[in-house]
C-alpha cells in the first residue's frame, strides 16, 4: 500500500506542491495548464492522500481536477494547518514551507475526505453569499438614511437603496430558479421545510452550505457545524463546555429558526423549557436547541422522511 502524502499550497496566481517522501517541490501557475501538470505528476505517484487548504475560490480549479481524476483529496481548514505548524515549530511561512507543512499534516492527522461541491452547488453558495452582502449593504444605507438631513444626500441614499433592493430581488429569483431546476434540491428543501420554523431561506442555505446533512451521524454533523460542546478541563480546572470552529454561516442561519422553534416546534419547546427550568443560561439552552434542530434535520435527510411528531 502506497503511503505517500502530498501537500498543495494554493494562492491566487500559483500552486506549490510538496511530495513528502522524495522532498520534491513543484511550482506552477494556478491555471488549467498548471493544474494538468500537477494532476499528471500526482497520478503517477498514486498517493494515499493529497491535502490542500480551503481558500475561497482559488482552490476550486485544482480541487475539481484532482477529484475528477480519482485522487484522494482532503480540503482542510487553514487554521488547523497553522496550529499544526506552530506545534511542530515551523513558524516561518513561505509557499514551499506551507506545502511541506500540508504534506506533514496529511501524514500526521490523516484528515477526512469530504465530497467536493458540484458546480451547481458552488454557484448556489455564491448566490447566497452575494444576497447576504447586498442585505448588509441595505442595512448600512438604511441606517445612514435615519441620520441625514440634507435632501440631496437623502435622494442619493434612496437611489442606492432602490438599486440594492432590485438586485436582491433578482438574486433571490435566481436562487429560486436554481432550486426549481434540481429535483434533488426540491426534495431536500421540501423535507427541511417540513420541520416547524424552517423556511425557504434556511432550507436553501442548508442545501448550499451543508450538503453533508444525512451522511454523518449526529455527533459528526454537530462537530462539523461547530455546535458540539468542547471540554475545557485541565488538572483541577473544570471549565464550561463551549462550542468552537465549524461553519459559522450555518450556525448564524440556524439561530432565528431555533428562536422560532422554541415557540412553535413542540419538541424543541419542551427541551428549551426543561433546560431553563434546570437553571441553564439562555445562550446555553438556545445552543443546545440549535444542536437538537440540526440533528432532527440530519435524521430527516438521512431517512428521506418528512417531519412527524405526535404531541403526547
Amino acid at each position: 500500500m502506497n503511503t505517500e502524502y502530498i501537500g498543495i499550497d494554493v494562492s491566487k496566481a500559483t500552486l506549490d506542491v510538496y511530495i513528502l517522501s522524495s522532498k520534491e517541490h513543484m511550482h506552477v501557475s494556478n491555471t488549467v495548464e498548471g493544474v494538468k501538470k500537477i494532476v499528471s505528476r500526482i497520478k503517477s505517484i498514486k498517493p494515499s492522500k493529497v491535502v490542500m487548504e480551503a481558500t475561497g475560490s482559488y482552490d476550486t480549479l485544482c480541487a475539481a481536477h484532482l477529484a475528477s481524476s480519482g485522487i484522494t483529496l482532503a480540503v482542510v481548514n487553514p487554521r488547523q494547518v497553522r496550529d499544526f505548524a506552530r506545534a511542530v515549530g515551523k513558524l516561518a511561512k513561505t509557499d514551499t514551507i506551507d506545502a511541506q507543512i500540508l504534506a506533514q499534516f496529511a501524514q500526521a492527522v490523516d484528515p477526512p475526505c469530504r465530497p467536493l461541491p458540484s458546480s451547481d452547488e458552488r454557484q448556489l453558495k455564491e448566490l447566497l453569499k452575494r444576497r447576504a452582502q447586498l442585505i448588509e449593504m441595505r442595512i448600512r444605507e438604511s441606517n445612514r438614511l435615519r441620520t441625514i438631513e440634507s435632501e440631496r444626500i437623502t435622494d442619493s441614499i434612496e437611489l442606492v437603496l432602490n438599486t440594492v433592493n432590485k438586485e436582491i430581488a433578482r438574486i433571490e429569483d435566481e436562487i429560486y430558479k436554481s432550486i426549481k431546476r434540481s429535483p434533488v434540491w426540491q426534495q431536500k428543501a421540501k423535507l427541511y421545510k417540513s420541520v416547524p420554523s424552517i423556511g425557504e431561506g434556511t432550507a436553501t442555505m442548508l442545501i448550499a452550505n451543508l450538503p453533508e446533512l444525512g451522511t454523518l451521524n449526529r455527533r459528526e454533523i454537530a462537530s462539523l457545524v461547530g455546535l458540539a460542546p468542547m471540554n475545557r478541563d485541565s488538572g483541577t480546572l473544570r471549565g464550561r463546555r463551549m462550542i468552537c470552529g465549524g461553519r459559522p454561516e450555518v450556525r448564524s442561519a440556524l439561530y432565528m429558526p431555533t428562536i422560532n422553534a422554541v415557540r412553535f416546534n413542540p419538541l424543541i419547546r419542551k427541551m428549551y423549557e426543561r433546560l431553563i427550568q434546570s437553571g441553564k443560561p439562555f445562550k446555553v439552552a438556545i445552543t443546545a436547541c440549535m444542536r437538537k434542530l440540526l440533528t432532527i434535520l440530519n435524521a430527516i435527510a438521512r431517512d428521506n422522511t418528512p417531519w412527524a411528531y405526535k404531541i403526547t
